[in-house]
């Protein structure tokens, strides 16, 4: 069990850094993150497929085609434009705070699936949670006033709204994906986490085309010193790119997926808390800060009622068989 619990940690460090890439690429719009993010991430993804790339394409069908490419938009693409917007106007703290939700709304979401507790069971949990919602909003919304602009106080709201997107994008992704594997058993956990890894590749780079056509047509290009003097060095924002996309999202999944096989769903459900710790722990850091009150309250009460959530869902599942089609959690991360 120890080596499951130690790869969840690392896989949740690895993810935390999804959170500080838009803070060290300020210059760079969030729809030019996740285009960067999810080429490389596709070509990665192309290479791991490469040996047995005739055998695994052979046994795709259209029903693989439509859930790779609904996953790799929701858990992938949209999800990371809305993460980054919310790190770039609402802050690290409470983007990832919202985001760290994540076990408790796949709780829900997955209420009517094969051992589920009561809502009732789970109401002195929301209620925890909640009180650490409340605690991030007064602190957000507070030093927002304090900033004396109107449009700063917008823009934090607006990231608010863009954290809570990306936690409901993630969340829908980890029932489907969680769903469609207990489905169909063709595929094992690393082949299907670089299909959807490829399929996401493909559509980012579409994407990136696009923007591209567009830029020649109507946009100014901004190059040599006067493009240096503007923070967008684009050989930087390949080489985060290409490091975020390797660890974050093929090896801290790959590490998840061993962590989801020995231990419990219970404690599984808890190691994800190492991701918002991780994204909290790196955004104090880079911007050399200690948390303020607020903040170090909220961070207590999202931990505990998530927590406190996950292990009154799973302890009727323990007591009760499992069913036959029932598989651990895979690849809850993108």
């Amino acid at each position: 069990m120890m080596t499951g619990v130690l790869c969840g940690l690392l896989a949740g460090a690895l993810w935390g850094l999804v959170f500080l890439t838009p803070r060290l690429l300020t210059a760079f719009t969030p729809w030019e993150l996740s285009i960067g993010r999810y080429v490389c991430y596709g070509l990665i993804a192309l290479v791991v497929l490469a040996p047995g790339w005739r055998r695994t394409v052979s046994r795709i069908d259209r029903h693989d085609l439509a859930a790779m490419v609904r996953q790799a938009l929701a858990g992938n693409i949209v999800y990371y434009v809305l993460l980054a917007y919310g790190v770039q106007w609402a802050g690290i703290a409470p983007t990832s705070l919202i985001i760290g939700l994540l076990p408790l709304v796949v709780t829900l979401m997955g209420r009517r699936d094969h051992g589920a507790v009561p809502l009732r069971d789970l109401r002195w949990p929301l209620a925890v949670v909640a009180l650490g919602m409340v605690c991030i909003n007064v602190d957000v919304f507070t030093h927002a006033g304090t900033a004396g602009a109107a449009q700063s106080l917008a823009q934090r709201v607006l990231g608010v709204v863009c954290a809570v997107g990306a936690l409901l994008c993630w969340s829908w992704y980890t029932v489907d994906n969680t769903r469609y594997l207990k489905l169909q058993a063709k595929f094992s956990s690393a082949q299907w986490s670089a299909l959807y890894g490829l399929s996401s590749g493909v559509i980012a780079l579409g994407m990136g085309l696009v923007g591209l056509i567009g830029l020649a047509l109507f946009g100014v290009r901004i190059t040599g010193e006067a493009g240096a003097a503007t923070g967008r060095d684009w050989s930087v924002f390949w080489l985060v790119n290409a490091g975020l996309a390797l660890g974050a999202s093929m090896v801290g999944n790959q590490l998840w997926n061993i962590a989801s096989r020995r231990v419990p769903v219970t404690l599984s459900g808890q190691l994800i808390i190492f991701e918002t710790l991780f994204a909290l722990l790196y955004g104090f850091v880079h911007g050399r800060l200690w948390p303020r009150p607020l903040e170090a309250a909220a961070m207590v009460l999202l931990v505990t009622g998530v927590a406190w959530a996950v292990r009154q869902h799973a302890q009727p599942a323990s007591k009760a068989p499992a069913a036959p089609d029932s598989r651990p959690l895979e690849n809850l991360h993108p």
